[in-house]
């Protein structure tokens, strides 16, 4: 797999697209895209609760004893049990029904709510995989475009300790509309690409 690489910076920070396996990861977070259940599923869900090992279900069946299940658009932290990284932010993306439901604000809800949590707890570096481009269903081309705006506009307008975001999208398809978004959204605000 090639590991292509596009890149922006925005105060300080540096915003990258891979292609890659998101388990893989070394940054402080990886985020989840995960149910409202927080009991693990299929695509990504699965594979980092895999990766991971039982640690973070322990920890994920505590938080919904506490809280209940986790709304769509928001996110909890979790250790990161096995994986490379430290913490799991799960988030619960939108399931796409037509675009018409809250989809694009919940979309960004779900980003937001997760560089939040990763302000919140003073972490350098954070990666996501595409939030409800799977069996949800978002149409990937509209949901990079939601998940580039909304990490460029929080990374742009905060004072916080995080220095990397990185997108790590599985497939070739993925990668391209990332890459394509980042690209039309760095130019129309000014931003150096590389």
């Amino acid at each position: 797999m090639v590991n292509q690489a596009t890149e922006v910076t925005i105060n300080q920070a540096k915003l990258r697209i891979i292609q890659g396996d998101i388990t893989r990861q070394g940054t402080d977070a990886i985020v989840n895209a995960a149910n409202s259940s927080l009991m693990g599923g299929g695509g990504v869900d699965g594979a980092i609760h895999r990766a991971g090992g039982p640690a973070i279900l322990d920890e994920c069946k505590q938080i919904v004893a506490r809280q209940g299940q986790l709304p769509t658009g928001k996110a909890v932290i979790t250790t990161g049990g096995n994986l490379k990284a430290k913490y799991v932010i799960h988030t619960v993306g939108p399931i796409w029904h037509g675009g018409n439901k809250g989809e694009p604000e919940l979309l960004a809800s779900a980003y937001k709510e997760s560089l939040k949590l990763a302000a919140e707890n003073n972490l350098n570096s954070i990666a996501f995989p595409s939030i409800s481009t799977g069996a949800y269903g978002y149409p990937v081309s509209q949901a990079s475009k939601i998940a580039i705006n909304a990490v460029i506009t929080l990374l742009s307008h905060s004072t916080t300790s995080l220095r990397e975001a990185v997108f790590v999208l599985f497939d070739s398809q993925t990668f391209a509309a990332y890459a394509s978004a980042l690209t039309d959204i760095g130019e129309e605000r000014g931003l150096p690409l590389s």
